[in-house]
């Protein structure tokens, strides 16, 4: 089948009908996913620090170096986190934090080397390409030395985070300080490259345009061409609440739920290369992130035991994996517990 260009994915976002993207999404999804198996993941998010010098204007969570409220979690705090999810069965953790501006390389190695021995069956996924980034800056190595190390320390995969969308037109405005769009792409490039698998994110909603949000799927579609290491694509809207760019902006209001379905129907149709789509329940709420999966997700994703970034920008859904399987069975299709590397690990 012939792929499809940005000049036909930009007709379609503009001018075809909700019900008419659900179907083309839906028939691309069972094309990918004929088992009719929706996933979801057990796992925590730990951010294990908020301090963060890169000023992003859409975050409510970060605070400055000796800001009120800034923390820095110390291992024995991390362990407790861990083996509350292990209680629970869950299998890994989705570890991040602010951009610290004096944590150099030995902290990350001795952080991520502690938790792979003590804890060897939960997977590590973690750090965002500007943490990568910025980890290789003040400690005088380059991007792949770092990702060598944190891999060998035990290191599985890395999000998508930091993304936000890969257009520097949008970036220069949202997050200035943070990465560029090609340098958010060459450090999954390189990470791809030490067989250290990623996703790939993007949040809409700020002060993008159709257009930037193309440019953005063109980006994560053709480095997913060279690599194959994208496990699957995220998006999320923009949570504008207790932000500084809604002090800016105050026009900017939360994008609508036939928004987030539309842009999440064209993300697959387009990338077509890339296998799951992940469902944005924690910004949608449960039913909208049920209709996602209508709208050509396959994942819903974490049942999100901890989430301190969009909470903090006001977000407030939550579920556990009871009520996960019920809205996956409710659609007819068959639930699935997974691990990071989407195989799985108990059917429903």
């Amino acid at each position: 089948m012939e792929r499809i260009s940005n000049d036909e994915i930009l007709h379609l976002m503009q001018t075809a009908s909700l019900k008419e993207l659900g179907e083309m999404a839906s028939k691309k999804k069972q094309e990918l996913h004929p088992d009719k198996i929706t996933t979801f993941v057990v796992d925590r998010n730990i951010n294990y620090t908020n301090i963060c010098w890169v000023d992003c204007k859409f975050c409510a969570f970060k605070r400055n170096l000796n800001e009120e409220g800034q923390y820095v979690l110390s291992f024995e705090e991390i362990d407790q986190k861990i083996d509350e999810l292990i209680a629970i069965g869950g299998t890994q953790i989705l570890f991040q934090g602010g951009v610290h501006p004096k944590l150099k390389i030995d902290y990350y190695q001795d952080l991520v080397s502690h938790i792979h021995q003590k804890y060897p069956d939960i997977t590590i996924h973690g750090f965002s390409a500007i943490e990568i980034d910025y980890i290789a800056k003040v400690s005088k190595l380059s991007i792949t030395e770092v990702l060598q190390r944190l891999k060998a320390a035990g290191l599985s995969s890395i999000p998508g985070a930091g993304a936000e969308v890969l257009s520097d037109r949008v970036r220069d405005i949202i997050a200035p300080k943070k990465l560029s769009s090609d340098e958010w792409i060459q450090v999954h490039r390189l990470a791809h490259q030490q067989d250290i698998k990623s996703t790939a994110t993007m949040m809409f909603g700020s002060v993008d345009n159709d257009m930037d949000i193309i440019k953005h799927w063109e980006y994560v579609r053709n480095l997913q061409d060279e690599t194959g290491g994208f496990r699957a694509f995220i998006l999320w809207s923009f949570q504008p609440d207790n932000t500084p760019l809604q002090k800016e902006m105050p026009h900017i209001t939360k994008a609508s739920s036939m928004r987030y379905l539309r842009l999440l129907a064209c993300s697959r149709l387009y990338l077509d290369n890339v296998r799951n789509i992940q469902s944005s329940w924690v910004t949608q709420g449960s039913h909208i992130g049920q209709l996602a999966l209508l709208f050509g997700a396959n994942d819903l994703g974490s049942t999100m035991m901890e989430e301190n970034v969009v909470s903090a920008a006001g977000a407030s859904h939550s579920m556990n994996e009871e009520e996960m399987i019920n809205l996956i069975k409710d659609i007819g299709e068959y639930p699935a517990k997974r691990n990071t590397a989407y195989e799985i690990l108990k059917r429903y």
